[in-house]
């Protein structure tokens, strides 16, 4: 299971539309969630409105929030977003099962949907999740940046808690290039060490490419790791299925 995480507090300006761009990735398969991390109680509606429409475009998620609850907020965004796309693996799978205008997980008798939360609930805890973090470095983020990195050690320490096998990529943009709208800092880990002084060499400007940043993880996902990639996803597969026919039919 793949998902981008996006860290932001401001509006993009610099290239295709961040929109445009998650609607990409939910077409890869890859969810697309996004912090607002603000200052002041206000991001300015044209900073939330943005931050709305890429979530919903991604078909993730999205919350404005203080830094005091962003490494809360990244695990609780994290975790709620697995549920929801097994939700939908698992309707997908009862349509299959049951046919056209069959019932959805909700709908079920209490003894069925009682089953079906359980396997649910086991795959959310299994299942292997790979998370990539991209994270604005514009000039407005430099004194939330502190706040970011305890958030991504927070993060990793929660998905090391699951059962499942859990690993974090880290990008931040723009980066120091003209033209280079994401750099890569931390190839896939689970190791939380790796997170330590990642901030330090950082350096922040002005410019806000979030759609191609956006669209630069995109291909991290599907060309950086492909054959590792094929792995988990036909893995995750049979899993669910042989999960699905054992608790449902």
């Amino acid at each position: 299971m793949k998902q981008i995480l996006l860290i932001t507090d401001g509006c993009s300006n610099v290239g295709v539309s961040p929109v445009i761009a998650a609607a990409e990735a939910r077409e890869e398969g890859i969810t697309v969630n996004v912090v607002g991390v603000i200052d002041y109680g206000t991001i300015g509606e044209l900073g939330s409105r943005e931050i709305e429409d890429i979530a919903r475009a991604g078909g993730g998620i999205s919350q404005i929030v203080g830094t005091r609850q962003l490494a809360h907020t990244m695990q609780m965004m994290t975790r709620k977003t697995v549920v929801q796309t097994i939700q939908q693996a698992v309707n997908r799978e009862l349509t299959q099962i049951l046919g056209e205008g069959s019932k959805t997980v909700t709908d079920l008798e209490p003894a069925q949907r009682s089953q079906v939360v359980e396997v649910m609930d086991n795959m959310a805890e299994t299942t292997a999740l790979q998370v990539s973090l991209l994270i604005d470095v514009s000039a407005s983020m430099k004194p939330k940046l502190a706040a970011v990195e305890e958030g991504i050690r927070d993060l990793m320490l929660s998905l090391q808690a699951r059962v499942g096998k859990s690993r974090l990529s880290v990008f931040h943009f723009p980066g120091r290039h003209s033209g280079e709208h994401a750099v890569m800092d931390i190839d896939w880990t689970d190791d939380p060490g790796r997170v330590r002084s990642l901030f330090g060499r950082l350096q922040t400007k002005g410019a806000t490419p979030t759609g191609p940043a956006i669209q630069k993880v995109i291909d991290f996902y599907r060309y950086g790791t492909l054959e590792e990639q094929q792995e988990i996803e036909g893995n995750y597969r049979i899993e669910r299925e042989g999960m699905l026919g054992d608790n449902v039919v």
